[in-house]
């Protein structure tokens, strides 16, 4: 055991391990350390070693760990770091954010790196999985308890290369136990191309698949948990052959005429999961309750694979971070929603949701001729003013025109006894007018002490349906696209569409996987991020008017700031960074940076 301290110890220094790390301490006995031999042959303290590295997977909080290594990060702004980046919503309100204001502009993200990292973190806990998977074959616990504990190691380890390749396209592929006497090219190892880390999850899924049968527990890896990622990382693949490019000799890029077969892997695999017992949430009658109770109700069949959350030890900070007030420190409210898309929210009748900007302007509003009739995802994911909320309204007026046309607009100001600022605000910042409902629990009381028990969506058969219309779409096989994605539409409560093109999928994609961490990482493997996310986006105002009760709409330009959002087309790939190329010479550092 004292060498598995010292590979820890070391660990995180893998891909720039040094001989000078080692210290002639850490070659004594330690006294008060179990024996190796007794973690591997002992299957509670096996279970329990495993335990800790599904704890650290802090990737599994909606996509963004933490940097610096403590988990608060992950818990509170992890939850909302790939939507701030998007054109889903703003930087966080209050916090001090994510920095995604800079992010979203050419020079924010630098050779520097600090983007949705996950390597620092990654490569420690592939080094303990890359040992569990050597050392438990060893042991003399059951073969079949050893094959579904190592096929666990792996579809953990398989998630964590998804991670990376996702982010940096080709990174190092480490598969064993590196140690202080390893080769020199295994401690300082270049780049594996990123087809070839695109095959190593697959092929990784397909291997555990058969191991991961007999394991059911909820929270952990199984049949389905591999097949979900397999669909996905399968998916990500044939977009990269067929809209990415080869660079760097091959280490970047996948040939296009390999994009079909992968397409052809997502939708078996898609296909497969709906023999397995997955489903559509669809208990609720009413439309919007249901879609809330998608992400509510725990364990529920369309859940495949979640981060398990509760109020007493394992909770989150999600509730306190994007709910509207009441608020334990009176904020609250920090996950701006772009007006644009709450725009992509059509009408239950299959109408577009696009407003007219001036014309919203030029009138007065009651927030049924607003909002009303709209998809039901909408509420479910979306609050903004008049949201029922905690047995009251949401109130985010910013001023009150009086009956002789004054405008009543500061935070001390108040007509006959109203105050002309709602409670919907952090200091003067209303954000945009919209926020996230999406998770959210009216019961809980998470907004007051931060301990939101809401589990976090990894996959979910929703997803899978959009991922089986797009790869059945890319195949040539409308019918099965077009029937999949009424399915979505159909659980929705929205109107079936009746033809179907890319542009449809991914619009249907931004709306049902909203603030899932999904939106980011679509634009990119799509090559259409320099469109998406390179446009001003805006927010909304609402002034009371005090004779109708009605609302006069001020439309927000630039929410952001004066300058455009502006996503280069080397973000596509996000940089090894100095501090690694510089650590370990054979990196080779991704174009533009």
């Amino acid at each position: 055991m004292k060498k598995i301290l010292l590979y820890l110890i070391c660990a995180a220094g893998l891909l720039s391990l040094t001989p000078s790390c080692v210290n002639d301490v850490l070659d004594k006995t330690p006294l008060d350390i179990i024996s190796e031999d007794v973690v591997w042959d002992d299957p509670n303290l096996v279970d329990a070693n495993l335990a800790h590295l599904y704890s650290d997977m802090r990737i599994f909080r909606l996509d963004q760990p933490d940097p610096s290594g403590l988990d608060w990060w992950a818990t509170v702004f992890g939850i909302a770091a790939a939507s701030t980046v998007s054109d889903e919503s703003g930087d966080l309100v209050w916090w001090g954010g994510y920095n995604a204001f800079g992010y979203k502009f050419s020079g924010g993200l630098t050779v520097s790196g600090g983007l949705l990292e996950w390597w620092n973190l990654a490569y420690p806990i592939i080094r303990e999985l890359n040992m569990l998977i050597e050392k438990l074959p060893e042991s003399s616990n059951d073969p079949e308890f050893i094959a579904s504990r190592v096929a666990e190691a792996r579809f953990l380890r398989a998630f964590s290369y998804f991670a990376l390749v996702k982010r940096h396209g080709g990174v190092p592929l480490v598969t064993k136990v590196l140690r202080l006497d390893s080769p020199q090219e295994e401690l300082y190892p270049k780049r594996n191309s990123e087809k070839e880390l695109y095959d190593f999850v697959i092929n990784e899924t397909d291997a555990i698949e058969e191991d991961l049968k007999g394991l059911t527990e909820y929270g952990r890896a199984t049949q389905g948990a591999a097949l979900a990622l397999k669909c996905r990382s399968a998916l990500y693949a044939g977009s990269i052959a067929r809209y990415g490019k080869i660079q760097l000799d091959g280490l970047l890029g996948i040939p296009q005429d390999q994009a079909a077969s992968y397409y052809q892997k997502s939708l078996d695999a898609a296909q497969k999961l709906g023999t397995l017992g997955y489903s559509l949430y669809n208990a609720d009658a009413d439309k919007v309750t249901n879609f809330k109770n998608v992400f509510l109700k725990k364990r529920n069949p369309e859940m495949i694979f979640a981060k398990q959350h509760d109020a007493v030890q394992n909770y989150w900070e999600y509730e306190f971070i994007v709910c509207p007030k009441p608020h334990g420190y009176d904020t609250g409210m920090s996950v701006p929603v772009y007006l644009e898309m709450v725009e992509e929210f059509e009408y239950a009748d299959g109408k577009p949701g696009t407003l007219d900007r001036d014309a919203l302007q030029a009138g007065l509003w009651s927030m049924e001729e607003l909002w009303g009739g709209r998809d039901p995802r909408f509420y479910a994911s979306v609050w903004t003013n008049g949201t029922p909320w905690k047995g009251g309204t949401v109130d985010s007026r910013r001023g009150i025109i009086g009956p002789d046309g004054t405008l009543y607009d500061g935070d001390q100001e108040a007509y006959e006894g109203l105050s002309a600022w709602g409670n919907q605000r952090v200091g003067g910042n209303f954000g945009t007018g919209f926020g996230v409902m999406k998770l959210l629990d009216e019961t809980s009381n998470g907004n007051l002490d931060m301990r939101s028990n809401s589990d976090a969506p990894i996959f979910r058969y929703g997803e899978a349906l959009l991922n089986l219309a797009e790869s059945a779409y890319e195949l040539g096989r409308t019918a099965e696209a077009l029937e999949a994605l009424n399915q979505i539409r159909d659980r929705a409560g929205i109107a079936r569409k009746t033809s179907i093109d890319l542009e449809t999928i991914q619009h249907e994609r931004k709306v049902e996987l909203f603030f899932e961490a999904h939106r980011y990482w679509d634009v990119r493997r799509w090559r259409i991020a320099e469109d998406k996310l390179s446009k001003p986006s805006s927010g909304i105002l609402y002034r009371l008017d005090y004779a109708t009760g009605k609302y006069k709409i001020v439309v927000i330009d630039n929410y952001d700031g004066a300058t455009t959002p502006h996503f280069d087309e080397r973000c596509y790939y996000l940089p090894i960074t100095l501090t690694r190329t510089g650590q370990n010479p054979n990196l080779v550092e991704n174009p533009g940076y």
